[in-house]
């Protein structure tokens, strides 16, 4: 077998199918997992040697932390007990570096020379770790893999013991096929047992008037700006632990992934109630886990993950029956492409102020790269002729996401097409957003920064529904 072309990684979403399908037929067993690491053996003409790596493979696929272990039968056992999905998300498959034919040119620590390392391939330093997921990208040969979340979940959605809701990104427009629209996917959400499909951008509307509102209150003079926390936990990963300073001048606020979760709770109960997001990114499994805003989304699901189950439950998305409804705006909608948060919150500003003397000038940047750039630039000299500034770890925004389906062109396509067929302009027009304002006591939409429940609710602490 030549390594230089095997490719792990698309075995491993092969072995991720025909897990969720016996999962959800009710066959995952030991006898099924022993079959199956047969069968991939035997298919893609792998020895004994790889017996260890298969199955570290299937436990990640589970949402379990790889040990290299041949014994499985208590994995099998917990996967009925499983709450959530524990950190690390970002996982080495320990030993597999060693049949790799590239290892010793492996580029994915770009600034060590491979000889001096003790250990074979890469290694990952959770504490300094973005999880943005391009290590994952970058590892051709598949040694680097995320924990996928679904197997846990398919109990919960079987056995209707909560309320759960997949609450879908902006960007998941267009992934599933350019015949599959919103009303599509919330049909075949509703088949697997969820309660309903929410989209992601209403919250987007929800946080864009309050950042919105925070601006106005915070940029009072041509020295000062703000960065804006919404989105992107690349962005905001990047900014709290490497450049400290600046992030003084971050939003308090939540991602609006986590304000679905944590208003959904709100509304339906905590108890009761389970949300699952869906988006483009390996990151955003890592800001469910952090500890200031844990338990607001139970799991999180990539397109990439979603496509193999949707084919491992035989679902034809394109001929199923549309339950179309708008939900959010078309700024909301924006959000999943560069600009579109800009975009967003300066309707909301000129909403809020029209005569505002200091002017909205954004600043956006698009990638890690650009990130950095731009926060090395603000540490060196934080006078700027811009005020707002709109951090994105992947090119293009959302749309460029290492999670999607499409290319990144099309899927900003897409979103530009999704956002104009809203029938809602602009957050303040949103009575959806309304109506979640009315339901948690706001009643003054002004004065949401000084209402602790809102505050609560969207400040990035930890939830308590109890206090509020």
């Amino acid at each position: 077998m030549d390594n230089k072309i095997f490719n792990f990684k698309e075995i491993r979403m092969e072995i991720f199918n025909k897990l969720a399908s016996a999962h959800w037929k009710g066959k995952l067993n030991n006898d099924y997992i022993n079959e199956l690491i047969s069968e991939i053996k035997e298919k893609h003409k792998l020895d004994d040697s790889y017996d260890n790596f298969i199955r570290d493979f299937i436990r990640v696929n589970m949402g379990f932390t790889p040990n290299n272990n041949s014994e499985f039968a208590d994995d099998i056992t917990y996967i009925n007990s499983i709450k959530d999905i524990k950190a690390p998300i970002v996982n080495k498959i320990a030993g597999l570096c060693d049949k790799c034919d590239q290892r010793n040119d492996c580029n994915i620590c770009k600034h060590e020379a491979h000889i001096y390392q003790k250990s074979s391939g890469p290694t990952i330093s959770h504490n300094k770790c973005l999880q943005c997921g391009k290590c994952i990208d970058d590892c051709s040969f598949g040694a680097i893999l995320d924990k996928i979340e679904f197997i846990p979940l398919v109990n919960i959605l079987k056995g209707k013991s909560h309320r759960v809701f997949a609450a879908v990104a902006p960007s998941i427009v267009g992934q599933f096929g350019d015949d599959v629209s919103l009303g599509k996917l919330r049909t075949a959400f509703k088949l697997m047992g969820f309660e309903d499909m929410i989209e992601v951008a209403l919250f987007a509307d929800i946080l864009t008037i309050k950042e919105a509102l925070e601006f106005n209150h915070l940029v009072k003079s041509v020295d000062d700006f703000y960065l804006t926390s919404c989105c992107c936990p690349i962005w905001t990963n990047l900014t709290e632990k490497h450049y400290p300073k600046l992030y003084e001048h971050m939003s308090l606020s939540i991602s609006p992934m986590v304000a679905s979760g944590r208003i959904l709770k709100y509304l339906y109960g905590e108890e009761n109630t389970k949300v699952v997001f869906i988006g483009p990114c390996v990151a955003k499994k890592g800001e469910a886990k952090d500890p200031r805003v844990k338990g607001s989304i139970d799991f999180v699901l990539t397109y990439r993950e979603m496509k193999e189950i949707f084919d491992a439950l035989d679902f034809n998305l394109s001929e199923f029956q549309p339950e179309e409804k708008d939900q959010a705006s078309f700024g909301g909608r924006a959000y999943a492409r560069v600009g579109g948060v800009s975009f967003s919150v300066k309707t909301a500003v000129n909403r809020i102020a029209p005569n505002r003397l200091i002017q909205f000038k954004p600043k956006k940047v698009t990638g890690a790269k650009q990130c950095k750039e731009l926060l090395d630039e603000l540490s060196k000299n934080p006078i700027v002729d811009y005020n707002f500034i709109e951090g994105m770890g992947c090119i293009g925004g959302c749309v460029g996401g290492p999670r999607t389906n499409i290319d990144k062109d099309k899927a900003t396509d897409f979103v530009n097409e999704s956002s104009e067929d809203s029938l809602i302009m602009t957050p303040f027009d949103n009575m959806n957003a309304m109506k979640i304002f009315d339901s948690i006591g706001v009643t003054d939409i002004g004065g949401i920064l000084e209402d602790k429940v809102v505050t609560n609710i969207l400040n990035k602490k930890q939830f308590e529904p109890d206090k509020l």
